[in-house]
């Protein structure tokens, strides 16, 4: 090693000698006293690979500085204490955003949520008998007087719902799906792949983008354990295309006794076209038309609590609530308070789209959101530097989660621009603000939108902006 990276590495402060200046025990005082050894450790640490890496001829200009050092611990000790679940502002216009937490609770959920998390509660009791219940009958005849099926149980998310139902109706029996239907989500998350897990094989049927009712017809055999149909929610196959409705199914699978499974994915209560929106298939049509178990996520469209929800004929739901997977997937207190309170929102239609807010929305008026956004852009006006550009623009929002794939629902955002500033960088302060601001980016510009901003919101980003000055 050379001589001279060698004494600039024998200046590099020891931990003891940090730890005793007036800014090192001040940290120690504010955090546990590990903590901030394994923060000078790693400042130090790095700082020994930068001088081992640097060229000599920077090593002239070089100073190490031990109150640079500790105040770098300090941010360390900043980032390893802080929480790494935050809240956030999703100004991305996109409703249910996986990556930001998905559907946003009603006030009536989180009311139940601290409720349940700050008393004991009747998860599994029965008042009358005083003797052991289940959990699932707190959001069964919700369910079933909502969708209209005979029976209903809860898991921890829809893919668990799908490997539950699988398992417990085919296992080792074979599951007839379109080839059409072989979807992946999230995550990499591909139906094929639960299937194999439940240990049911997989029989495809049809073509990428057609299918008869012929070829379910022909796939029959003493081996099928149900008909599996999958709704493509997060895409379309438009063009030369051709799928069997679900009526037809079910009439082909009572002809057969093979019962009919259709996993809705995103799921949804209510018809929105009344507000502009396109179809999409509800869990009561899919109960009507003889389906013999629906699948769908509740935390989606639905707007409630991450869950798996299962509802359907008793004879194949009772078979799951025995099936010994059910425990591994079962849910807890908070999921079915949370849930509960949803669903009690749902016996009037009105009252959800207002009380729920992924309903409210993907519904909300483009007058309404007009006007919300010439209020904020008003406000950060006031406080952003003259470097800003700034613009309501009326533009288009995502419903996000896997649904309507297609859907451009019309929105209007405030457009930011910066002489100086790139969108990038705009865009990741505003993300490493506190709370954190997410955005997306256009054509070079930052991009409010307000269909998914609350109220609250509103002074946060402004607070974030007035931050940024070039």
């Amino acid at each position: 090693m050379n001589k001279r990276k060698q004494g600039y590495l024998r200046k590099i402060p020891a931990v003891n000698d940090l730890l005793a200046m007036d800014l090192g025990q001040k940290l120690i005082n504010d955090y546990p006293r590990q903590l901030v050894v394994e923060g000078i450790r790693e400042v130090t640490d790095k700082l020994r690979k930068q001088i081992l890496d640097m060229e000599l001829k920077k090593l002239n200009k070089f100073k190490i500085k031990k109150e640079e050092i500790l105040d770098q611990v300090k941010e360390y000790l900043v980032n390893k204490t802080s929480d790494q679940l935050k809240a956030v502002v999703n100004a991305t216009g996109v409703v249910v955003h996986t990556n930001l937490g998905r559907s946003l609770l009603c006030d009536a959920a989180k009311e139940k949520l601290q409720q349940v998390a700050s008393k004991y509660s009747t998860l599994e009791i029965n008042r009358e008998s005083g003797e052991r219940g289940s959990r699932y009958e707190i959001v069964e005849e919700l369910l079933t007087e909502l969708t209209g099926a005979e029976a209903a149980l809860v898991v921890n998310n829809n893919a668990s719902a799908v490997l539950l139902a699988l398992s417990s109706l085919a296992q080792g029996k074979e599951a007839i799906i379109a080839r059409g239907q072989l979807v992946e989500i999230g995550g990499s998350f591909r139906i094929p792949d639960v299937m194999k897990q439940s240990g049911v094989k997989l029989a495809e049927v049809g073509t990428t983008n057609r299918v008869h009712l012929a070829d379910y017809k022909r796939a029959i055999n003493e081996k099928t354990g149900v008909l599996l149909k999958v709704h493509t929610s997060n895409y379309e196959v438009v063009g030369f295309t051709k799928e069997v409705s679900l009526k037809g199914l079910v009439e082909l699978g009572s002809e057969h006794g093979v019962p009919v499974v259709e996993d809705l994915g995103s799921g949804i209560l209510v018809d929105l076209t009344p507000w502009g929106l396109s179809y999409e298939p509800t869990v009561q049509d899919s109960i009507k038309a003889g389906a013999d178990v629906v699948t769908f996520s509740g935390d989606k469209l639905l707007g409630g609590p991450q869950a798996g929800i299962i509802v359907g004929k008793k004879e194949y739901i009772d078979q799951m609530k025995t099936h010994s997977l059910n425990r591994a997937l079962r849910v807890d207190k908070f999921t079915l308070g949370a849930l509960e309170a949803t669903l009690q929102e749902y016996r009037e239609i009105e009252n959800a789209r207002r009380e729920i807010p992924t309903l409210q929305m993907l519904t909300v008026s483009e007058d309404e959101l007009k006007k919300r956004a010439e209020k904020l852009a008003a406000k950060i006006k006031k406080v952003i530097s003259l470097q800003f550009e700034l613009k309501v623009e009326q533009d288009i929002s995502r419903a996000g989660g896997g649904a309507f794939p297609t859907e451009e629902l019309t929105t209007y955002v405030i457009k930011l621009a910066h002489q100086e500033l790139s969108a990038e960088e705009i865009a990741e302060r505003l993300r490493l603000n506190n709370p954190p601001v997410f955005t997306r980016i256009s054509k070079g510009n930052v991009l409010l939108d307000l269909r998914t901003l609350q109220d609250e919101d509103f002074a946060y980003i402004v607070e974030a902006l007035d931050s940024i000055r070039g």
